[in-house]
């Protein structure tokens, strides 16, 4: 590559509101330090101070340094915790493509850029909910995270929802906090969207719904629920099917929702069927059961055009 065309860090961001100075990251106008960014090994590490947050001012800093380093290099990386979604966010907005997960203590989540790659946000396959939230008035959907690892673990250790989980075992402690704290990274990486169903009337958490992006390249993802007794029978889990199947086809390139349920549990097969859902297929032995066994799927789908029909038909009761 031509050596004068390369532009150096130092020169780097100007008309992006930041200049950098050594590893310091100025105001462009009044030269206040504003955090600090570096590149060690080909990884590129940065902080802003707390009075610069929620300015844009890290995403326009690594966006800008990057590029100017990617004029002398042919990829950077960015090695960021699971419990640090704001810079995973910051990655993705400076155009960072989350790559791997690097085994350790502790683990971290590796994003990537390359000299070729596009200008501009990484897209996203399951974008932030409009709002932060989703409700129709009765319930409200709000992201799972780590303030729920309480509840999280009391619904999940209910002897029915255990029998109804894939596979049917107890989750250990661990193990569900880890979900609730990994929840967000989940949806940023476009796998899963996790999230809490809520009484809008009370606030208080009635269950749980979870999207799980398995196949982006056919368009299909699943569902998943819980509610604790307390809320059963009326009509939130439903609720809840409906409200993601609404986000998902509005906002996601998702075309078809899937849902399944063991043969016995006709409880669910009727959340389903009141969410505008269809039986399509049983699957034998389709999942691993208690004890090294094999149990039967009765699996469900929604198309965005059954929504559409359903909406024209006046709606689904959810009584």
């Amino acid at each position: 590559m031509d050596q004068n065309t390369e532009v150096r860090p130092e020169d780097a961001g100007a008309g992006s509101g930041v200049r950098f100075r050594g590893e310091a990251i100025v105001d462009e106008q009044t030269g206040e330090v504003l955090g600090r960014i570096a590149l060690d090994h080909g990884i590129l590490t940065f902080e802003v101070v707390p009075e610069a947050r929620r300015r844009g001012v890290a995403t326009t800093a690594v966006r800008e340094f990057s590029r100017a380093l990617l004029t002398r290099r042919d990829r950077l990386e960015m090695r960021i915790g699971w419990d640090n979604p704001v810079a995973q966010r910051v990655a993705l907005a400076a155009g960072y493509t989350r790559e791997s997960v690097r085994r350790g203590d502790p683990e971290l989540i590796v994003f990537s850029r390359l000299a070729g790659d596009p200008e501009g946000p990484t897209p996203r396959l399951l974008p932030d909910l409009p709002g932060g939230e989703l409700s129709d008035g009765v319930i409200t959907l709000r992201p799972l995270g780590e303030r729920d690892a309480d509840f999280y673990t009391e619904l999940h250790n209910l002897p029915d929802v255990i029998a109804t989980s894939v596979p049917p075992e107890p989750r250990p402690a661990e193990e569900v906090r880890r979900r609730c704290v990994r929840a967000e990274a989940h949806w940023l990486a476009g796998t899963r969207a996790d999230l809490v169903i809520l009484d809008s009337a009370t606030g208080e958490r009635a269950g749980e719904i979870g999207l799980y992006y398995q196949e982006p390249p056919t368009g299909q993802a699943m569902i998943g629920y819980s509610t604790l007794p307390a809320y059963r029978g009326r009509g939130f889990a439903s609720r809840a099917a409906q409200l993601i199947a609404l986000w998902a086809f509005a906002e996601t390139g998702i075309a078809r929702l899937i849902a399944g349920t063991l043969p016995t549990n006709t409880g669910s097969q009727r959340v389903l069927e009141k969410a505008g859902f269809t039986r399509e297929a049983y699957l034998r032995s389709r999942l691993p059961g208690p004890d090294g066994t094999r149990t039967d799927d009765v699996q469900y789908v929604l198309l965005a055009g059954d929504l559409l029909a359903q909406a024209s038909g006046g709606g689904t009761s959810h009584a």
